[in-house]
C-alpha cells in the first residue's frame, strides 16, 4: 500500500460568517497527482492555503504522517519545506537573481551550506530549463520562466508533496503550456502533487485523481475517467459542460 502523507479530516474553514471549506475530508498518498477542480469561489485554492497553513483552518484537522500540524508546536516553515507551494503569482524575490531565489530557502530553512544549496539549486533549474538565466532577476523574465523558476525553487527544498495554487492562470496562453510540460514531467517522475486548476485537459491526462468541490464542498471525487467520463452527480455534469468544446 502507498504510504500516507496527508490526512486531511473534517477540515472546516470560515472567514467572519462566511463558511468557504466544509467538512473537508480526503487523503493524499506517496505518488498521488490530485488535481482540484471547479468554479471560482468554491473553497479550491482555500483548501490549498489551509494545508499549507498560510490559512489557518477553523476547525478539523491535517495530519502529516499521522501528526497534527494543527497542534501546537508546529515550525509552519520546516512543515512547509517538506509540503512545498508553488503559487498563482510566483512570488519570486524581486531584489534576487534567479539562482538566489532557489538558494534562500534552502539556507535559512533547512541550513544547508551555500556551495551544497546553489549546486542543489542548479540541478533543479537545468530540469526546469532556466539554468541560463541564473543572474536574471525575475523582472528580466517571462511570466512563464518566472513560474518554472518558482517550481525549482519548492523543488530545492526536497519537499514530499507539492501544491500547486493555479499556477498558469496568470500567464498569457502561450506560455501556459511549458510550465503545464515541466508539471507533467514532475508528475511521470513521481512526485506527489495537489493542484488546483483549471486546464481540464491537465486534470484528465494526468491526474491519478480528480476532486470537484462546488461551495465549499467536496461534490466528487474518483479517477479522471470517472469524473470525466461519467460523473455521478449534476453539479459536476454542469460545471463540466462548460469546458466540453
Amino acid at each position: 500500500m502507498d504510504e500516507r502523507i496527508l490526512q486531511i479530516n473534517h477540515l472546516s474553514k470560515s472567514f467572519g460568517s462566511n463558511l468557504v471549506l466544509k467538512d473537508i475530508d480526503f487523503s493524499v498518498n506517496q505518488g498521488d497527482v490530485i488535481s482540484i477542480i471547479g468554479a471560482s469561489g468554491s473553497g479550491k485554492s482555500t483548501l490549498l492555503r489551509c494545508i499549507n497553513l498560510l490559512e489557518t483552518p477553523s476547525s478539523g484537522e491535517i495530519l502529516y504522517h499521522g501528526k497534527n500540524v494543527l497542534g501546537r508546536g508546529t515550525n509552519a516553515a520546516e512543515y512547509r519545506s517538506h509540503v512545498g507551494m508553488v503559487f498563482q503569482s510566483f512570488n519570486l524575490f524581486n531584489n534576487m537573481t534567479v539562482l538566489e531565489n532557489c538558494v534562500v530557502g534552502q539556507v535559512r530553512v533547512l541550513k544547508r551550506g551555500k556551495a551544497e544549496a546553489q549546486a542543489h539549486a542548479m540541478e533543479y533549474l537545468e530540469k526546469v530549463g532556466m539554468a541560463p538565466y541564473v543572474n536574471a532577476r525575475p523582472r528580466q523574465i517571462s511570466g512563464g520562466q518566472k513560474q518554472r523558476v518558482a517550481i525549482a525553487r519548492a523543488m530545492a527544498m526536497d519537499p514530499e508533496v507539492l501544491l500547486f495554487d493555479e499556477p498558469t492562470s496568470a500567464l498569457d496562453p502561450e506560455m501556459v503550456g511549458e510550465v503545464l510540460n515541466v508539471m507533467q514531467r514532475l508528475a511521470e517522475s513521481g512526485m506527489t502533487m495537489l493542484v488546483v486548476t483549471h486546464e481540464m485537459a491537465f486534470a484528465r491526462d494526468v491526474s491519478k485523481r480528480v476532486v470537484y468541490m462546488n461551495g465549499g464542498v467536496i461534490c466528487e471525487q474518483g479517477s479522471p475517467d470517472e469524473v470525466f467520463g461519467n460523473p455521478q452527480k449534476a453539479e459536476t455534469r454542469d460545471f463540466l459542460s462548460r469546458f466540453r468544446g
